[in-house]
Formats: structure tokens, sequence, C-alpha cells
């Protein structure tokens, strides 16, 4: 079926499946429709759990170049034009490769771009880069921002790497970013946002739906300095000099080589060391219904002095799966700016910002289709066995 001319133009699109909206965040089966057409390539297959509901995942090409800085190609210039002139050295990533912690890679991606002008693209680290503390920032030639792919960009895609904390070990077809694709812009609006938890609830505190949320340009969650369910550990510390870090591995790693319990305190305090990486949790739990896609704000001034969440995408089911589960607890990667900064249990921290798909996705974040995080507590990353 061939999708009408007010949706997508036939020189365009053609024999794409229509979807319901004409704007919004395209859910998974429009990107398998995507790669079939050509408009996301790559010389080695695409895989489909690349797919997720509503992002693809995107995988480390063979070669990273360690460069001086960080850096945006500009209107004027390719990433790789760029790169050459403040590359130190590069990196064979056919095998696996150690990238160190504090320092800068730029490492071109499998998958190319060759989308049409209407559709964008936004980037994130995925949930398990940014838990260790890894910068993934996706790069794109004559560009001057980072995580965006603007309208009708046709051409190479890349990652700017920069371990934080931990050095990682990666090699070709590693996994450290994801993308979104959106058609059109609408507006954010808290009146729908607050028709949407009336209808759908978005967010619960111990299995009760919070009946007023704070929403003000967003969904606001509070960060948990209690513990729940008799644990007395309410976040983790990351050790300034722990061993090598797999990204690959799964269930490997013992925790306490890489990571300190934070023990609940008499007054339900926390003081972030500049410097320092927390893992934590928030009191309540979200839920992001199956035809909306989320995202959590990651600094935002007016919250503190600190940079929340690296990793900011939620995918259509979180916490919801079949209308069944009363939200999941969102885990907060915590990083304090320039000074010591004191967080109170309950203290807001962060905001959810929800976007409508265009279609509802064929696919739902959840245990069916490999999801990790569906039902987390405080949660250290996959790669991590339990504490």
């Amino acid at each position: 079926m061939t999708a009408p001319g007010w949706l997508y133009p036939r020189t365009l699109f053609p024999g794409l499946e229509p979807m319901p909206h004409s704007t919004g965040v395209c859910p998974s089966q429009k990107i398998e429709e995507f790669i079939a057409e050509g408009f996301i390539r790559s010389a080695t297959r695409i895989a489909p759990d690349q797919i997720q509901p509503a992002s693809i995942d995107l995988r480390l090409g063979p070669v990273a170049y360690r460069v001086r800085a960080s850096f945006l190609s500009g209107p004027g210039a390719t990433v790789l034009e760029k790169a050459e002139q403040y590359t130190t050295h590069q990196l064979d990533l056919t095998r696996p490769a150690v990238l160190e912690k504090g320092c800068v890679y730029i490492v071109p991606l499998q998958e190319e771009w060759r989308l049409p002008s209407e559709i964008v693209g936004k980037a994130n680290p995925k949930s398990s880069t940014g838990r260790v503390d890894v910068f993934a920032r996706l790069i794109t030639d004559y560009s001057s921002e980072f995580e965006r792919i603007a309208p009708g960009y046709r051409g190479p895609l890349y990652v700017e790497i920069v371990p934080r904390t931990f050095s990682i070990l990666v090699q070709e077809g590693t996994r450290v970013n994801q993308v979104r694709f959106i058609r059109g812009t609408p507006p954010p609006s808290d009146a729908k946002l607050i028709e949407l938890h009336q209808e759908r609830t978005l967010l619960y505190l111990n299995e009760i739906p919070v009946e007023s949320p704070r929403i003000a340009e967003g969904l606001w969650i509070t960060v948990d300095l209690e513990g729940r369910d008799g644990s007395e550990v309410i976040g983790f510390r990351a050790k300034m000099h722990a061993p090598l870090l797999d990204i690959n591995k799964v269930d490997y790693y013992d925790p306490r080589e890489f990571w300190d319990p934070i023990e609940r305190t008499r007054n339900r305090q926390l003081i972030l060391n500049p410097g320092d990486f927390y893992v934590l949790a928030s009191r309540e739990r979200v839920r992001v219904p199956p035809e909306f896609a989320a995202e959590m704000v990651g600094y935002d001034p007016s919250a503190g002095e600190f940079r929340l969440h690296y990793a900011g995408f939620f995918d259509p089911g979180f916490g919801y799966g079949s209308d069944d589960i009363k939200g999941t607890r969102a885990v907060l990667e915590v990083r304090s700016h320039e000074v010591p900064f004191l967080l109170e249990d309950g203290q807001y921290v962060g905001r959810f910002l929800f976007e409508r798909l265009m279609a509802p996705p064929n696919k739902v974040y959840g245990p069916a289709i490999g999801s990790t995080y569906q039902q987390q507590e405080l949660s250290l990353s996959k790669q991590f066995k339990q504490f």
C-alpha cells in the first residue's frame, strides 16, 4: 500500500505504509521500512534486534581515532577532515581495543543515513553506556550540534566516546548509542500531559497512583534516599581505580570491584562530591504508554548543580508492559558540577518529556524483546552481577 501524498510524498517514500498520525516519533515498523527501502544503509546486515520500539541501535565501525579534544565538524568540514588535524593515533577495532578513561575517541559508525528532508534524528547513549559513566555523543558531517541529525542529512555517522570513570573495552559491532526518527515538531503540552496522566497513570508511588504529580515543562520525579524493600543501600559510587570494563559482557563482573554501596543516612541526605559518579534511583515508578516515547532531561539548572541521566531515552512500554505493571523506577546517573551539592530524599531532580508516536509500535519494551530494565529497582548496568 502506498502512503497518501499528504503524509509521505511518493517521490520520497515509495511503497511505505501510512501511519495514523502525520507527525511524531517513528515506531519500530517504520524503522524497518526505512531499512527495507534503503533510507538507512550499512555495508553489513542490520540485525533485527538493533531495532527497538522507537529507535535503532548503532554499531561501531572497524577503526577509532584518539583525538586531542572534543569537537564539532562545523559547516565547512567533515568529521574525518577535522579528526585528521587532532588525531594522535588510530585503534583497530576489528579486535577488542581499550578506550582509556579521560580520553576522547571518534568512531565512524557502520550505519549511514539517506533520509528525506522531513525526517530528523535524535540520538542518546544506550542505558548500559550511560550507567557506566561513558559519554557517547553522535556527530555528523557539517554539523554544529551533538546528538542531532539534520533534516535531509545524507552521509556517514560518527560517535564521540569519552569514558569518564572506567577504561572500557570495545570492538567493531559494539553498540553504545541509539537514534530516534521524528517527523514534524509538535510542541510539548503540559495540558495534554496532565490529561494523559489522568487517563493512563504515568506515575506511581509505592504502587499507588500519584494523584497530582508536578507537571511543568514535563513530568517531574524525585530522588530516593530512603531505600526500598528494607535495604539500607540507596545508591552506588563508582570507584576511581577500577579494573578494565568490557562493554559487551552481560552479568559478568563482581560489582564490588567497581562500586562502593552508599547506605542510608539518618537525615536521608547525600552530598555529591565533584568528580564522583553516582547511580541512584527515583522514588516514583514511571510508565510510558505504548503509543508514546519519553526522554529524561539530562541537565536542568533549576534542579541543581548536577547532571542527571546521560542516557535519556525511555521506550514505549517502559514500566507499562501489557498494562499490568505499576511503573518502573528510573535509575539516575548523577555527576555533580564544580561544587559539592546536597541532595535530600524526595527532592525534585529531573523531568520526563513525552512524545507521541506516529503509530503504536509492533514491539514494546519488555523481556519479550530482550529489554534489561523493565522491572528494575536500584540497579547497576547489565555488565554487572547482582550486588
